[in-house]
């Protein structure tokens, strides 16, 4: 019974060492890897790596010939080399350039050492991350795979997205690790994609660029545009590179209703690319503010896309205490975080001089000289930045009696000659207008002088009639 015990202990010691000796390395596909290799021996000897059930990777031989394997040595390029194989060095390692999937296995370093052949044994796990379809249209689903050749026993798998950790749709994680996902297309997930596989102490990882084909910006909706009435402006809707979306259309979206506004051109420029379908406004103005969408077919699923235009303008007010009162007003205020007040100079040179003046809404100038006129900005600030300005020019000083618009001695005159010439044509129209009721009153003969014509005739005719006067006696 004692030998017994004996010859097993025997039996199980190698095997505790072999268990101990295999060492575990995680590649990603298509990258490199160093296999170790602790060759500590002071004579030159062979070296010898093997792959199990390949045969011999790569060997040298004591005169340090080299030869490799049939499967490592395609076109004249060596895939695996011993770049720093100097057994005085103890680094026996091997080089794998290009990792395939089916170089994972299991390999082993030979030399010999003290007369004894030591072996050095280790696995190689190759990881790759792929999709399926390779470039999805958004909308459609996609699968998402981490392999690892060959696949460990009890190994965990992360997976990131943009360097951000990513959870799957389907809600709470399984109990066994997700190497496939199943995922619905969207610019989301566009990107690029990492799994990161631990197995027991060894820890790898692979990525791969995700495309997602559909509509790339804006890459989500109700995106705002900010644009200043009198501006241009543009509403963007491009589609993936090389995706030539059929019946593009722009719509504006109102309650009940679509419309497209008449400053609205949908229509590309010829020098700009199928899949930008953009649209521009020439001039923006107040009404034009609201929800746009943008839509087109990509192999027979429909995308859309929902642009908020934001229009900004300036309004004024004057007080009687010749104040001026400039106010920053935007159709929708829910991303502004702040404003900010500038004033736009040009010096002799013509060089553009921006001073900033105040931070807030309302701009109040309390005494409006002439150093005070030209040109005002509002810039609107968010939690990206700065979305936008509107500018507003302020004209000659006001006038300090009424609060209105003040003028300049030349203006003056040019008013004072303007009225005198006025009032000189309205009294000429007034003269004009008399000449000609005189002149259609003259046209008439008077009763009188019909009365006086009609008696001479009558005494030309009958002269016994005329009386003749005669005094009275007393």
């Amino acid at each position: 019974m004692l030998l017994m015990y004996l010859i097993l202990a025997l039996i199980r010691i190698p095997f505790s060492e072999a268990r101990h000796e295999l060492q575990e390395m995680l590649a990603e596909s298509n990258s490199q890897v160093l296999l170790p290799c602790d060759c500590n021996s002071s004579s030159s000897i062979a070296i010898t790596w093997t792959k199990d059930h390949q045969g011999t990777v790569w060997r040298q031989e004591r005169s340090g010939l080299q030869f490799w394997g049939s499967r490592w040595l395609q076109k004249g390029q060596q895939r695996v080399r011993c770049p720093r194989c100097q057994l005085q060095a103890g680094d026996c390692g091997l080089r794998i350039s290009d990792v395939r999937e089916k170089d994972g296995g299991r390999y082993a370093c030979k030399f010999q050492s003290g007369g004894q052949i030591i072996t050095r044994r280790l696995v190689l796990r190759v990881i790759k991350v792929s999709f399926y379809p390779v470039a999805p249209v958004a909308g459609v689903h996609v699968s998402i795979n981490c392999s690892v050749t060959p696949r460990p026993q009890g190994a965990t798998v992360q997976w990131r997205v943009n360097n951000g950790s990513f959870a799957p749709s389907s809600g709470a994680s399984p109990p066994t690790p997700r190497w496939s996902l199943q995922e619905k297309a969207s610019v989301r997930l566009a990107g690029e994609w990492m799994c990161v596989v631990a197995s027991g102490d060894a820890q790898g990882r692979a990525s791969a660029a995700l495309t997602v084909r559909g509509i790339v910006h804006p890459s989500r909706d109700a995106t705002k545009v900010y644009a200043a009435v009198g501006s241009g402006a543009t509403l963007p809707c491009v589609f993936s590179p090389g995706s030539n979306p059929s019946k593009p259309t722009w719509q504006k979206l109102q309650a009940g209703s679509l419309w497209r506004p008449a400053s609205f051109s949908s229509s590309p420029p010829a020098s700009q690319p199928a899949w930008d379908h953009s649209a521009r406004f020439k001039e923006t103005a107040l009404e034009d503010e609201g929800t746009y969408r943008c839509g087109g077919v990509v192999e027979g699923h429909s995308l859309s896309r929902k642009v908020q235009l934001v229009v900004a303008t300036i309004e004024r007010s004057v007080t009687w205490k010749k104040a001026l009162t400039l106010t920053c007003q935007l159709t929708d205020t829910s991303e502004v975080t702040r404003y900010q007040w500038v004033r736009v100079t040009h010096d002799a040179s013509g060089k553009r001089r921006v001073e900033t003046v105040q931070e807030g809404k309302n701009l109040r100038v309390s005494d409006v000289s002439h150093g005070d006129a030209g040109e005002w900005a509002c810039r609107f600030f968010g939690e990206r930045g700065l979305l936008g300005n509107v500018t507003q020019g302020i004209g000659p000083p006001l006038d300090h009696a009424s609060g209105s618009a003040g003028v300049s001695p030349s203006t003056s005159v040019a008013l004072g000659v303007s009225a005198l010439l006025l009032l000189l044509l309205l009294l000429l129209a007034r003269m004009y207008k008399n000449h000609q009721r005189r002149k259609r009153i003259l046209q008439y003969t008077t009763l009188e002088s019909i009365l006086h014509a009609r008696s001479k005739e009558r005494e030309a005719k009958d002269p016994s009639r005329v009386k003749k006067w005669t005094p009275l006696q007393t």
